[in-house]
């Protein structure tokens, strides 16, 4: 059987509960989301060819750090990067490097920050210059 319950009566990881969060929790949501997208936004002048991920990774995180943020991927079961960085045929959570990023590359760079306790978790896809269409066969 599932409950509901306040979100701020409820201790954390209570299996069956579901707590429901008021004004102020989606206030704190709102925050860290738009942060995430901002961050996200940023990040479009940096995604060119010639440019690792790994600087990207170095930009995203002083971002956080300028704003009052943490990334949630950094130390998280030893993982050292701000971000993940998948390029083309990678499905998710690549990891940044020093490879540099081609023309005609496509990245998806997945992002979360915390945010005052709330996590803002968002990821987009980026083109690294011209994107020619392919077909096979």
């Amino acid at each position: 059987m599932t409950t509901y319950v306040d979100a701020s009566s409820k201790a954390r990881r209570t299996a069956g509960v579901i707590p429901l969060h008021g004004e102020e929790g989606f206030i704190g949501m709102r925050k860290a989301g738009q942060l995430t997208a901002q961050a996200l936004d940023i990040l479009v002048d940096y995604v060119e060819a010639g440019v690792p991920t790994s600087t990207i990774d170095r930009v995203a995180y002083e971002f956080a750090h300028d704003n009052g943020a943490i990334p949630a991927t950094i130390f998280y079961k030893g993982y050292r990067h701000s971000l993940c960085t998948s390029i083309n045929h990678v499905v998710c959570h690549g990891i940044p490097d020093e490879r540099p990023l081609r023309e005609g590359d496509i990245v998806n760079i997945d992002l979360t920050l915390i945010v005052d306790g709330w996590y803002g978790d968002s990821s987009r896809m980026y083109p690294v210059g011209e994107i020619s269409a392919r077909r096979s066969g």
